[in-house]
C-alpha cells in the first residue's frame, strides 16, 4: 500500500493508505491545564496540583485525557470537513506530562460501505516525541466531500 501526499482532505476523496496532515502542538503548560480545567469542568486535583500528584507518586501533574480527545478532534476537523465525521473513538493508553509536545496523526486504513455510504476507516493517535503514544483510536468519516451531508 502505497501513501499519498499529507496533505488536508476537507476538499478530497480519501483512499486506503492516505495519511492525514499531523497536528503539532505546543507544549503543555500548566496555564493550559488550569485554562482546561476551567473550561471543562474538570478540577481533578491531579492534574493541577503538583502536591496532590506527588502524594499519589507521580513527579508532576499531567494533562486531562479529554484535553488530548479535544486535540485529536481538532486534528481531525483540520483534515475533513466536521459534517464528514461520522463517529470516533479512542482508548486513553500513557499520561500526558507537563511539557510534553503531542503530535496527533492519522491514516486512511481502509473504506467500507455502510448504509449505501461510502466510509474511510481512519486510524487515529496522539504521540508524544520520545515515541509514547498517549491516546489510539479510530473514526468513521464520509470518503467523499460530497457525501458531508
Amino acid at each position: 500500500m502505497t501513501a499519498t501526499a499529507s496533505v488536508p482532505h476537507s476538499q478530497g476523496a480519501l483512499a486506503p493508505g492516505d495519511e492525514l496532515t499531523p497536528l503539532a502542538l505546543a507544549p503543555i503548560s500548566r496555564t493550559t491545564l488550569a485554562l482546561f480545567a476551567g473550561a471543562s469542568g474538570d478540577h481533578n486535583p491531579i492534574h493541577i496540583d503538583l502536591d496532590v500528584a506527588r502524594s499519589a507518586g507521580l513527579d508532576d501533574v499531567f494533562a486531562h485525557g479529554m484535553l488530548s480527545m479535544a486535540y485529536l478532534g481538532r486534528f481531525l476537523t483540520a483534515n475533513v470537513a466536521q459534517p464528514r465525521i461520522r463517529e470516533w473513538g479512542v482508548r486513553f493508553t500513557a499520561i500526558t506530562p507537563v511539557l510534553a509536545e503531542p503530535v496527533c496523526t492519522g491514516s486512511v486504513r481502509e473504506v467500507v460501505e455502510r448504509d449505501g455510504e461510502r466510509l474511510a476507516v481512519l486510524d487515529i493517535a496522539v504521540t508524544l516525541a520520545d515515541g509514547t503514544v498517549t491516546l489510539r483510536g479510530d473514526a468513521l468519516v464520509a470518503a467523499d466531500p460530497e457525501d458531508a451531508a
